[in-house]
């Protein structure tokens, strides 16, 4: 065969191979990726990839973005692209239950005004009136809708949970129930109510209540229950004061059945230390525990100790009868720096306000993870429970506070395999029975628990987060503290199920050059420091000009005289001036120039250094091939 017609025919082989190969990738390997980003940002979570795999019915997702946006801020540009870019791996792995539309709300036009229609922000962009948008909407079958109004930078890392969750809400439109255990009127108490003849907000439910029943079915479970009724989704459990055995049995069994459990225990419970009890007194022992349980579970509690921290404490009245003096009351504080900004529910609060409350921690050998969510500062410390008792006095407890071991942890989530607390039901009381249709015991979690537990019932107090005004008949709440928020996100998270807690936050698509950030850093600080002594000495220069011309325009007959000697002096303080200026503007200038040239060196090895390295890598192939033809041909 002649060499020429063996050449073209291997050539016509390589081309139908790299068609065959090109046709094998579409087909099979169409959704593998290699995702190389240090936070992974481009790789969805089992937790997704479960809702997905899941979805009970189509749901449409409708993204709107404007271009004018990225015109004007191009960091929206890139944040834009990875917005698709992980939408259309949720079409993929949804395997045809999940659609994707996309437009560009240009004024005036009919995308516009659907996505006003769907409740999405619109941020103006200049003074003319126009409006941009970058938001997602989510419909099903039924017409339910979800939003996400505006994907703002800040909630970047948690992209994938929002999509996700706006996603799960929809393939589940029906309300989650939540369960309410509470020792505290939480939901209104219809005697207050009623002593009160509907004069302010005596006996009304407590705000935090009535923001989780915005999103979420309500029911109220007796404190004397043998059982929780399966259809609950998450638990609530508020200062659970000596909660009989039955009952704790019946939030053990809840929670080695899968339920989830937001329990709010507290060391003192200053509502209840404010409220009178039947005899028109308050109580006076207002701690709650779950021991039992919590001690099964792996995390230490002491209700007896109360933690204060100075910073963040609130302003009060120094004495009960001293209306002038206030001093810190550091049992009361606002946590800011103690938030947990990895976790969904609290990446966005600002501060959250505790009354009184207890710390928690894991025990040793506890096998579970245990994720601080609130915590005090450095600057906390405890207090026996039994000093706040009756009067507490804030300038004595000042006095006698000492911070020390800080800091503490106030809420926690409890993720891992639980043991039950009791070894079989409890033995009915003197005159009770035992239900008949009790639900078989079990002495162990199927799947990893889930729970979150704060050590502090205060935290759902109107007093402690929000003041509620009347407004011409109209309640108007106005909140300080983000308290509400707090509770109804970790409710929205626990009742979102395995799949939503375990999303977590995820790195920022944004990838700044730290090496080039340090070197402008180090760069800055010392032309400051360089700028701060010029600057001086240039200061100093001409102080001593000024001097020499206000000492040479002095003369007898009120003209100025100017000596040879002063005249050498204020030129010599002239030129220094100008080299000073001349020595300031050349730091000034060298602030930049490692970072210019660490850019060019950046530079030069994307555009050409990595390029030339491939070409050299095919050329010694191509001569490595040559000769090992040449070889064989000899």
């Amino acid at each position: 065969m002649p060499r020429a017609t063996a050449s073209a025919l291997g050539l016509i082989g390589l081309a139908a191979l790299l068609i065959g190969l090109n046709m094998l990738a579409d087909s099979r390997l169409a959704e593998a990726q290699l995702d190389l980003t240090a936070g992974h940002i481009y790789t969805l979570s089992p937790g997704t990839r479960e809702v997905l795999s899941g979805l009970k019915q189509p749901i449409t997702l409708r993204l709107f973005y404007s271009r004018d946006l990225g015109a004007r801020a191009p960091f929206y540009d890139g944040y834009h692209q990875r917005v698709e870019e992980m939408l259309a791996q949720y079409v993929r792995l949804a395997h045809g239950m999940l659609r994707l539309e996309s437009f560009d709300p240009e004024p005036f036009s009919e995308a516009e005004d659907r996505a006003l229609s769907f409740g999405l922000q619109a941020v103006p962009v200049d003074q003319s009136g126009s409006q941009v948008f970058f938001g997602l909407a989510g419909t099903n079958l039924l017409d339910d809708e979800r939003v996400i109004p505006f994907f703002q930078q800040a909630r970047e890392r948690f992209l994938e949970y929002d999509v996700t969750r706006l996603i799960y809400e929809l393939s589940n439109p029906k309300r989650a129930v939540v369960g309410l255990m509470s020792a505290l009127p939480v939901d209104g108490d219809p005697r207050a109510m009623m002593m009160s003849q509907g004069r302010g907000r005596a006996g009304q439910p407590w705000m935090a209540m009535t923001l989780l029943r915005q999103s979420f079915a309500v029911r109220s479970v007796p404190l004397t229950t043998w059982s929780i009724d399966p259809e609950i989704s998450v638990l609530l459990v508020v200062q659970p004061q000596h909660l009989p055995e039955p009952a704790q049995y019946a939030i053990d069994q809840f929670v080695m059945r899968g339920g989830r459990l937001l329990l709010l225990v507290d060391p003192r419970s200053t509502m209840e230390a404010d409220t009178p009890g039947p005899n028109g007194m308050p109580a006076t022992d207002t701690a709650s525990d779950l021991h039992r349980l919590l001690d099964a579970w792996g995390v230490a509690y002491d209700p007896k100790q109360v933690v204060g921290d100075l910073t963040g404490a609130w302003r009060v009245r120094a004495s009960p009868g001293d209306r002038m003096t206030v001093t810190d009351y550091v049992p009361w504080f606002n946590i800011r720096d103690g938030i947990n900004h990895d976790d969904p529910a609290t990446a966005d609060l600002a501060q959250v306000t505790v009354a009184d409350p207890g710390y928690l921690a894991l025990k040793p050998g506890a096998t579970v993870s245990f994720t601080p969510l609130l915590t005090s500062s450095p600057r906390s410390g405890l207090i026996a429970a039994e000093t706040l008792a009756i009067d507490p006095d804030p300038a004595a407890i000042l006095a006698a506070f000492k911070p020390e071991g800080g800091p503490r942890v106030v809420a926690a989530r409890v993720h891992g395999m639980l043991k039950s607390a009791f070894s079989g039901p409890p033995t009915p009381a003197a005159g009770q029975t035992r239900p008949a249709d009790l639900a078989p015991f079990k002495d162990h979690t199927e799947t990893p628990a889930n729970l979150v537990i704060v050590a502090d019932s205060d935290i759902m107090a109107d007093r402690f987060w929000v003041r509620v005004k009347d407004f011409f008949g109209q309640e108007d709440a106005e909140p300080f503290s983000d308290n509400g928020p707090f509770l109804a996100n970790l409710v929205g998270t626990l009742a979102g199920g395995d799949a939503l807690i375990g999303l977590r936050a995820r790195g920022s698509a944004d990838r700044p050059f730290t090496l080039v950030d340090d070197m402008q850093r180090r760069a800055e600080a010392q032309f400051r420091r360089t700028e701060q002594n010029l600057q001086k000495h240039l200061e100093e220069t001409e102080k001593n000009l000024a001097n020499l011309r206000e000492g040479a325009g002095q003369s007898g007959a009120g003209q100025a005289v100017v000596t040879a000697e002063q005249r050498e002096a204020i030129d010599a303080a002239n030129r220094e001036i100008v080299t000073t200026r001349q020595q300031l503007r050349a730091v000034q200038l060298a602030l930049k120039e490692d970072i210019d040239a660490l850019d060019q060196l950046l530079r030069l090895f994307d555009i050409v250094l990595v390029p030339a390295i491939l070409t050299l890598i095919a050329i010694g192939l191509g001569i490595l091939r040559h000769r090992r033809r040449g070889r064989a041909r000899t």
